[in-house]
């Protein structure tokens, strides 16, 4: 076999073995092998016969062992079909990668509660397996365990995981309290335009971490002697950036306050976990947080992360647009609640249940019901705001459902420059979205949707309201090369066909 065969069908067994939620040694135990040998065929240094690769399929239960199961996934989508009865939302894509990172703040054992099985976690596990640290899921699969080394091998990092993903950008603020000097390649995931990295260099630079970006990678070294003088304001409220700035500040030895930082739901689930660390963090919720780290932190942590609203929301946009009452139960309203009343004032009718707390007794979460309803464009404006604030991953699903409204709506997507393009792939499934610059689109509704055949845009959210608009298509629609859906969200299509949708996963042969 060829070298890069080989490593295809050694990247094919590691996943399904990942998926299963095994151990190297448990397969090798199941097959009545080595660990050493099914470490050799995931790496693809060691022939693997069509027989191995058929017992290897049946231990692991998985399709995607067969020959001919390499090749991109697509979806056939067979639209027109209304959604009924209840689905449940999964936890925080964003929050389950800010705590995976976070993890290497912790000597002890971390236990993350129904953690997300995606793409974007996959890989971040390999990023953090390929530098010494160990993870198994336990629990039938449904949780994960990390322990972190006593040191990092920083040397042997997974550099083709790790620039597949943006998150890998949060690895600089744990990293900076283990090693004096590293490097991480330069962060990938969704396609959405260039976004600096300068807020995070500013947020960082008050903790003694200087970064030079060269060669395909970030360099960083830290000086010791550095710490914040005074309070760190971040010069961009974003996510990401905050949850650095925290990181930084969980085991600086004394008090850090950082403004302006953000308020919303994945900051909120670190500030949690950090918590459970013995990290001391006052002003959750706000834009000013005041720390008090531990120079050591060596617990047994177990935490469980909430519920994603963005993932909440698109499973509202998919009752919309398919006008089907749909209950969306574990929908954490705090953080859907603007979207909500702009829906509202859109005509949307939807019953709320009471609230209850999430598994992390902070969040708080309610079942929503959505109903059939007779949508008209809203007066303003569609324009995202940092929390409390319409939520910018939330936006384009605006799209799909101002295209289901009578009249004009604009929308403007001000943070990402490439992103409202996608968007315009609707006009494909007989919509009226006209993009009027880089960041706006005026959407004209009602739509009739129509089927196609197209390929998946290469930005997570865009490609789920492509599948959700393919939902509301009479026909038979196909959506090509879905990889950046699974990079956010678990088992969408069947999940979806779990409350009336038909969409077939399959690949080319």
């Amino acid at each position: 076999m060829a070298d890069d065969y080989l490593a295809r069908i050694g990247k094919l067994i590691r996943d399904a073995r990942r998926h299963r939620g095994w151990t190297q040694a448990q397969l090798a135990e199941s097959l009545g092998t080595s660990q050493s040998a099914v470490n050799r065929m995931e790496k693809g240094h060691q022939n693997v016969s069509l027989e191995m690769i058929a017992r290897i399929g049946e231990a692991l239960d998985s399709e995607i062992i067969s020959l001919g199961y390499s090749g991109p996934m697509h979806l056939r989508v067979v639209g027109g079909r209304p959604l009924s009865g209840s689905i449940d939302v999964k936890t925080s894509k964003n929050a389950c990668v800010a705590l995976l990172c976070a993890s290497l703040l912790n000597k002890g054992r971390t236990i993350l509660r129904r953690v997300a099985r995606i793409e974007e976690v996959y890989r971040i596990l390999e990023v953090l397996e390929s530098i010494g640290v160990r993870s198994r899921w336990i629990n039938e699969g449904n949780d994960l365990e990390i322990v972190p080394p006593m040191a990092l091998d920083l040397d042997s990092m997974d550099e083709e995981a790790a620039r597949r993903t943006r998150s890998v950008i949060m690895l600089l603020g744990p990293l900076m309290h283990r090693v004096d000097s590293f490097k991480l390649p330069y962060a990938g995931g969704c396609d959405l335009g260039t976004r600096t990295v300068q807020p995070h260099m500013t947020a960082l630079r008050p903790f003694g971490l200087e970064v030079l970006a060269t060669n395909g990678a970030y360099h960083a070294t830290v000086d010791r002697d550095v710490s914040p003088q005074r309070p760190v304001v971040l010069t961009e409220r974003g996510d990401t950036v905050t949850e650095n700035a925290l990181l930084a500040a969980a085991r600086l030895d004394g008090e850090t306050i950082i403004r302006n930082a953000s308020s919303n739901y994945m900051v909120q689930d670190l500030c949690f976990f950090l918590e459970r660390l013995g990290v001391e963090v006052e002003g959750i919720g706000t834009t000013t947080l005041r720390v008090k780290g531990r120079a050591e932190i060596d617990v047994d942590v177990d935490y469980a992360p909430s519920e994603d609203p963005v993932e909440a929301m698109s499973l509202v946009t998919a009752a919309v647009v398919t006008s089907s009452e749909l209950t969306i139960r574990r929908a954490p309203i705090e953080f859907l609640e603007i979207e909500l009343a702009v829906l509202a004032e859109m005509g949307l009718e939807y019953d709320s249940g009471p609230e209850y707390a999430a598994d992390n007794g902070r969040t708080r979460l309610v079942d929503l019901t959505v109903k059939p309803s007779k949508l008209r464009s809203p007066i303003d404006k569609i324009h995202p705001l940092p929390f409390p604030g319409l939520n910018i991953d939330n936006v384009p699903f605006f799209a799909a459902i101002a295209a289901m409204a009578e009249g004009s709506t604009l929308i403007h997507d001000w943070v990402y420059e490439n992103r409202a393009i996608y968007l315009t792939e609707l006009n494909r499934l007989g919509a009226g979205v006209k993009l009027l610059d880089p960041h706006r689109l005026l959407v004209e509704g009602p739509t009739r949707w129509r089927a196609s055949e197209m390929m998946c845009p290469p930005a997570l959210r865009p490609a789920v309201v492509i599948l959700l608009a393919m939902m509301a298509a009479e026909g038979t629609s196909v959506l090509r090369n879905v990889y950046v859906i699974n990079r956010g969200y678990e088992a969408l299509a069947e999940r979806l066909n779990s409350v009336g949708a038909q969409i077939e996963i399959f690949r080319d042969i």
